[in-house]
């Protein structure tokens, strides 16, 4: 059984035509209940806390988002909006996610899907951007590891943009290892592959960008070639997902060609890895821009999480110049 956490709010997240709107989750909704909501427990995610967004958030982003949402909101930047429903759909976006840990760390459930909006990769301490108001993976991350008993915390990212916010939160811990598959040159232009964090976190930001056209056999094979071996080295108490869609091939904002058994491939190699384990797994909505594409790839990516087949897509070996960068930090890869 797995959890599916959604609020209400998340609906009154007010984007007008904007691409990120509220017919995503309209489209995934309506997807799962055509499929029965295969193995799925619904959950009203819960509002986050004060001191929960503070771990990740400054006190003056989170009364900023607060006040420009009770102002009737507007643009925030050229690319991210807030309505007068806004901030509450960010705080049970977070919030979502962090029951979501609680629940999983506490031996509930195995995994959980967070169906819940505006996405969080792209925000920062102090900034929202990139349609993003609170980091929702980020406040779960650190949520699991200082109130939830985890000791690490795995992030894979494989939305189509770089999650500039997750990194540079955790840029210099060593608590959570951040890891990244995006379209490169793209939207934040961040994450170069030479970037591997700071201080006590150098070595625990591993950057994968791939060029505009790669597809499934690409991300699948670093998620089965890097991501899995260095997860098996850092041995995560948590397996958390950033899972954006649009790296799709239908996608409309980005250049990639995954397809939606690709994503459903990639879900089932970190099933097994966190089988592999014996920890759970969190995933939170990112992006996704092709109603029918997200809603299908959501569909096979908790498919993939409950069942027990095996991976269908033969990998296809990447090339290793990662490899050799990060020997030291994890050896699984140095033999390679």
């Amino acid at each position: 059984m797995g959890l599916y956490l959604s609020h209400p709010s998340s609906l009154e997240h007010d984007t007008g035509a904007h691409p990120e709107n509220a017919s995503r989750l309209r489209a995934i909704e309506a997807k799962l209940d055509d499929a029965g909501w295969p193995g799925l427990q619904r959950i009203e995610a819960p509002a986050a806390t004060r001191e929960q967004l503070a771990r990740v958030h400054t006190p003056e982003h989170i009364d900023a988002i607060q006040e420009f949402s009770a102002r009737g909101g507007g643009m925030i930047d050229i690319d991210t909006i807030a309505s007068e429903g806004s901030f509450d759909a960010a705080l049970h976006a977070a919030g979502g996610a962090v029951n979501a840990v609680e629940r999983l760390l506490a031996g509930e459930d195995t995994f959980a899907f967070c169906g819940l909006r505006p996405p969080g990769h792209h925000a920062e301490a102090a900034r929202a951007m990139g349609f993003c108001l609170f980091n929702n993976v980020a406040t779960a991350s650190a949520h699991a590891i200082e109130a939830a008993g985890a000791e690490r915390v795995l992030v894979l990212d494989w939305d189509v943009h770089h999650g500039n916010g997750t990194e540079a939160i955790f840029a210099a811990s060593d608590g959570v290892l951040y890891s990244s598959i995006h379209q490169w040159p793209l939207y934040p232009g961040t994450g170069a592959a030479e970037y591997v964090g700071t201080g006590p976190g150098e070595g625990f930001t591993v950057n994968l960008p791939v060029p505009p056209g790669s597809g499934s056999d690409m991300f699948l094979s670093l998620v089965q070639h890097v991501v899995v071996p260095i997860a098996r080295d850092f041995q995560p108490g948590l397996v958390a997902i950033s899972a954006g869609y649009d790296a799709h091939r239908d996608d409309p904002l980005a250049e990639c060609a995954v397809d939606t058994l690709g994503f459903a491939d990639m879900a089932t190699t970190m099933r097994e890895l966190a089988a592999e384990l014996e920890v759970p797994i969190l995933v939170c909505l990112e992006g996704g821009y092709d109603p029918d594409a997200l809603a299908a790839s959501v569909l096979a990516t908790i498919e993939a999480l409950r069942s027990n087949l095996e991976p269908s897509a033969a990998p296809v070996e990447p090339a290793m110049p990662f490899a050799q960068r990060h020997h030291e930090r994890w050896p699984a890869l140095a033999v390679r």
